[in-house]
């Protein structure tokens, strides 16, 4: 929860100044109903039109003051409220820009979403409530309570007998309104991951023609939300018409029993009127409070989802005792590597142990699922080794910052990825100050010029969300582009190729051979023909190292090997 309240430090002041009007207004609003008295007793038994204009000038003159500082209350109440959900929202993507993918994993994207827009919206609106009703309601109950008193002593049994009943309906509903809030929060989280699937799948399921069950699955999902929310407000719609109903009879026994104490003079019609408004101002702090107690239980599930995530801890974590060598050579390797994914029976990786070193090309094949992506994942340290340990020029990689480790790295992933901007700001996110010489070398590099070129804004051509207006190979050019311009000591390639024809595969690996000659290589692929012209090839069999060696060595003596490369060549392109 500290770490919740920590984000509204920065907007104490207006907090305080919210505080203040708020204090001025309702003296300002509890001032009024004495005067009304006043003015109704002093001109029923005297004429005097002097003085009813000059009471009357007071009480223009303190409400308009009361209007005054509801507007400035509200101007900082709001301030205060939508700075902290600014704030709120900042600390929670600082905070997951720091997970592993183990705590992507665990909670979610669509999960993580919801609780970055929605969870947040809900305590954002809540703060704002808090600083206006919550923080105005006792003041004014405790407030009107004692002036009603002092008004008409006779009367304030009533009060001991409706604050009680009122408080007794809130905690009631808000007992069983609270878990249908929480299964109201996590039935959003599975609409918007139904809804994410179905945009980022549209091409498929319209390939597959599953528009109608993907129709079914979202209503599923959506109906179950609805019926959730109707639960809760039917408890909601329970609680206005029962408060009204006790404000209702509340007044009606007030007026009855004070008109009983009028006919007996031992009241005066004015001072019923204020207690009647002192009594309105009592039941309407509670009725901002049962407003309150509304939101509060759907805040409170909020707060246990945002807590969440910002108390999970990173199982990665920059080392305490950091190792930043000025220079490096890009000598990576892999020393008796095992690793197992959480929750996994057995490990993805057994026993891997090679050496990449600069100026030579080492290739990673294997069948699917044997591993070959996570050695990349281990290589970028977006998991942690169960046990061996991975270097680069003999330092652990556990002991290097993480954002300096990613620095060394041009990594281009098995699943190309753009963001939404131009083709130039696409290859420039690899190296944010890039000349645009530096961007077209590399465009050109990775075979991409003439399809950018052909384009008619050329390298400022926009990229649509995902990337949906560029077709795959072009993607997988534009994200090998992005490495090159960084000019990093290592290259990782994860299957980055797959979507290339084979000539623009040869002519692309003819250019990177030349631009990254003083650079470690690594390319994992499937395909033989992108790996056999490696300077050493490793391949893998279950996660564990089958053979390591060139392509004529390998296919003679490592049957794995042999296998991959009959299910794919002819005997003429082996040969």
């Amino acid at each position: 929860m500290k770490k919740i309240l920590s984000n509204l430090k920065p907007y104490w002041p207006f907090i305080l100044a919210s505080l203040i009007f708020i204090f001025c207004q309702a003296m300002s609003q509890l001032m009024l109903p004495s005067m009304l008295a006043d003015i109704v007793n002093t001109g029923i038994v005297n004429t005097d039109t002097g003085y009813i204009l000059a009471v009357g000038g007071k009480m223009l003159f303190v409400a308009l003051g009361a209007v005054g500082a509801a507007i400035a209350a509200s101007y900082c109440s709001s301030r205060a409220a939508m700075g902290f959900g600014k704030s709120l929202r900042e600390s929670i993507f600082e905070k997951v820009e720091s997970f592993s993918l183990n705590e992507f994993n665990k909670i979610g994207t669509a999960s993580l979403i919801t609780r970055t827009t929605n969870d947040v919206t809900q305590l954002q609106m809540v703060a704002m409530i808090f600083f206006r009703m919550v923080v105005m309601s006792p003041i004014m109950a405790i407030g009107a309570i004692i002036m009603a008193v002092s008004t008409a002593p006779s009367l304030s049994f009533v009060f001991w007998i409706v604050v009680p009943i009122i408080a007794g309906v809130i905690v009631v509903l808000s007992k069983f309104s609270l878990p249908l809030f929480r299964a109201m929060q996590l039935k959003i989280d599975t609409v918007n991951r139904v809804m994410r699937e179905n945009l980022t799948g549209v091409r498929v399921i319209r390939a597959f023609n599953r528009v109608e069950h993907e129709k079914k699955r979202f209503n599923a999902a959506n109906i179950d939300l609805t019926n959730v929310a109707i639960r809760v407000n039917r408890l909601m719609a329970i609680m206005m018409p029962l408060i009204m109903l006790i404000f209702n009879v509340t007044t009606v026994a007030i007026v009855w029993y004070g008109s009983l104490k009028i006919n007996a003079a031992i009241m005066e019609v004015g001072d019923l009127l204020a207690f009647i408004q002192y009594a309105m101002e009592i039941m309407f702090s509670t009725m901002m409070l049962s407003m309150m107690f509304i939101m509060i239980p759907r805040a409170a599930a909020s707060v246990e989802r945002i807590k969440e995530v910002l108390n999970m801890e990173p199982e990665i974590v920059d080392p305490e005792n950091p190792v930043i060598p000025k220079e490096i050579k890009g000598i990576l390797e892999f020393d008796d590597v095992t690793f197992k994914y959480p929750d996994a029976e057995e490990p993805a990786l057994s026993n891997i142990s090679f050496k990449a070193l600069p100026g030579r090309t080492t290739a990673i094949i294997g069948a699917t699922g044997s591993g070959k992506s996570t050695i990349s994942n281990l290589i970028m340290r977006f998991y942690d080794v169960t046990s061996g340990k991975i270097t680069i020029d003999g330092i652990d990689i556990r002991d290097i910052p993480q954002k300096v480790l990613r620095s060394w790295i041009g990594y281009v992933p098995q699943k190309s990825v753009l963001f939404t901007g131009t083709i130039a700001e696409n290859i420039r996110y690899g190296k944010e100050d890039a000349t645009d010489e530096e961007v077209r070398h590399a465009a050109e590099i990775a075979q991409a010029s003439e399809f950018i070129n052909g384009m008619k804004d050329g390298f400022d051509t926009m990229i649509a969300e995902g990337g949906l207006n560029v077709s795959g190979g072009q993607k997988q050019r534009i994200c090998i582009a992005r490495a090159i311009v960084k000019k990093p000591k290592i290259y990782m390639f994860d299957d980055s190729f797959s979507a290339l024809d084979f000539k623009t595969d040869a002519k692309l690996r003819v250019a990177l051979s030349k631009e990254t000659k003083n650079s470690t290589m690594i390319i994992v692929a499937q395909r033989v023909a992108t790996v056999m012209n490696a300077d050493q090839i490793i391949v893998l069999d279950e996660g564990r190292i089958a053979g390591i060696g060139k392509h004529k060595e390998l296919y003679e003596n490592c049957e794995t090997y042999r296998n991959i490369v009959l299910s794919q060549l002819s005997e003429e392109e082996i040969a």
